[in-house]
């Protein structure tokens, strides 16, 4: 039974649980990779600081799988008496297993951190968030960890758990849960998005709840536009998020793909990539949760690509975007879609990128679409590559095809998504951002 339309989803509805912690001394960790979209969520209801809590398992030097204990930051070492008697491990293997598992820590903690220091937990209510829990060995060591880091109280949040556990984790203070089912199998099978989550995605939440912590983008930016919005297209209102610099010059209107939707982490990675670069965003689904039951909407380019050009006349109407150069952002599917609303004769789009996109959806529209295209594949999405291939031939504009090395139809290799959202946001800078010529000129569109 699927409860969380995906981890944004899932981290809003744990939040509303977890509501009680509002204004106390909070710190939310969430367990990387997982975990942290729904710890960002959970972070931003109690207007409490975001971090990781990073946890590695020691294992039996002659059976690996078998845990004789944990390490987690600061040298904190959790361990299994009963297991450690039992495989008779001698002090010199513990060390050895240690050493090993502290130096993948150390290196795992500096990628997500990228240097911001831990935060402190002495004295303070550690809120432990994950996706959910099956066995709750991973939580329970987390638990203890944030404990021998000082917490005074610690709290567990999960979307989905089994009740046997639950009752079972006594290593947290609290355990705070959205449901606990009748019949549980795995914790992916409760959300319609599991998609993995990467470092990358890891990285820019963090990043993002700190900006929040110090109550802007950065030291010396302007105030920006950071909303959710709802964008009356015909009968029905399509929902999206509008995140603009200021002043804002360009924006880029984001068409998801089959599956996904505006809260995809991926989308909100390359988005925030975007911004960081001076580009507005408009994350949006093109079709409300009713339509998009019916499978075949989800491949009716005619209807994606009229919803799409409603919304940038939308943006023209607005007054802080009505002077913006519109990008459209193309994942899967909604990469067929971008290029289709592109095509129309008076559209006026200056760039198109499409990230492991189907832009063979457009069919014999390609030959008419007039603004610049960046086609983003990774090498080993074979299959998808040969079709952008064949799309690039037919298409008339500038374009270019970038092959991602190692990188499969998400992106989920390390550091592939952190390449494609750095060519998708070279390619909307150097088409949607005026130059330094420009600026000094006032010849700005």
């Amino acid at each position: 039974m699927i409860m969380f339309a995906d981890r944004v989803d899932a981290g809003r509805q744990l939040a509303a649980r977890l509501g009680y912690l509002h204004g106390q001394d909070v710190v939310v960790l969430g367990l990387p990779r997982g975990g942290v979209p729904v710890a960002f969520e959970v972070a931003e209801a109690l207007d409490a600081p975001l971090d990781v809590i990073v946890v590695r398992k020691l294992g039996v030097p002659f059976q690996p799988e078998l845990a004789m204990g944990a390490i987690g930051e600061g040298g904190v070492r959790v361990l299994d008496a009963e297991v450690l008697a039992r495989a008779q491990v001698t002090e010199e293997e513990l060390r050895t297993a240690e050493r090993r598992e502290r130096g993948l820590l150390e290196a795992r903690v500096a990628r997500l951190r990228r240097g911001r220091e831990r935060l402190n937990l002495d004295g303070r209510i550690a809120v432990i968030v994950d996706d959910g829990i099956a066995t709750g060995s991973t939580a329970r060591v987390a638990c203890g960890v944030a404990r021998r880091l000082g917490a005074a109280k610690v709290v567990l949040g999960v979307p989905v758990a089994p009740a046997g556990t639950v009752r079972d984790l006594t290593e947290a203070d609290e355990v705070v849960f959205v449901s606990v089912p009748r019949r549980f199998m795995a914790v992916g099978n409760h959300y319609r998005d599991f998609s993995p989550t990467s470092d990358e995605e890891v990285i820019v939440l963090l990043d993002a709840a700190a900006r929040r912590m110090r109550g802007g983008r950065a030291a010396g930016d302007g105030p920006d536009c950071d909303i959710d919005v709802e964008i009356p297209v015909g009968a029905v209102a399509l929902k999206g998020h509008l995140h603009l610099p200021e002043p804002a010059a360009g924006v880029v209107l984001f068409a998801h793909g089959s599956g996904s939707s505006r809260h995809s982490p991926r989308n909100r990675f390359v988005a925030d990539v975007l911004y960081q670069a001076g580009l507005g965003t408009l994350l949006l689904d093109l079709l409300t949760p009713q339509e998009e039951l019916n499978r075949a909407n989800v491949f009716d380019m005619e209807l994606l690509a009229s919803r799409l050009t409603a919304v940038t006349r939308w943006l023209g109407s607005r007054p802080d975007t009505t002077s913006c150069s519109v990008g459209y952002f193309g994942a899967s599917t909604g990469a067929g879609a971008a290029l289709c609303a592109a095509a129309d004769a008076g559209a006026q789009i200056a760039a198109v990128v499409s990230r492991g996109g189907r832009p063979d959806l457009a069919g014999p529209l390609l030959a008419h679409v007039r603004a610049p295209t960046l086609l983003i594949v990774g090498s080993a999405d074979e299959a998808v590559l040969k079709l952008n291939r064949q799309a690039q031939a037919q298409l008339r504009c500038p374009s270019q095809l970038a092959v991602v090395a190692g990188a499969t139809h998400l992106f989920e290799e390390p550091g592939t998504l952190a390449e494609a959202a750095i060519l998708a946001s070279d390619w909307f800078a150097h088409y949607l951002l005026p130059t330094d010529a420009q600026r000094a000129t006032g010849a700005v569109r």
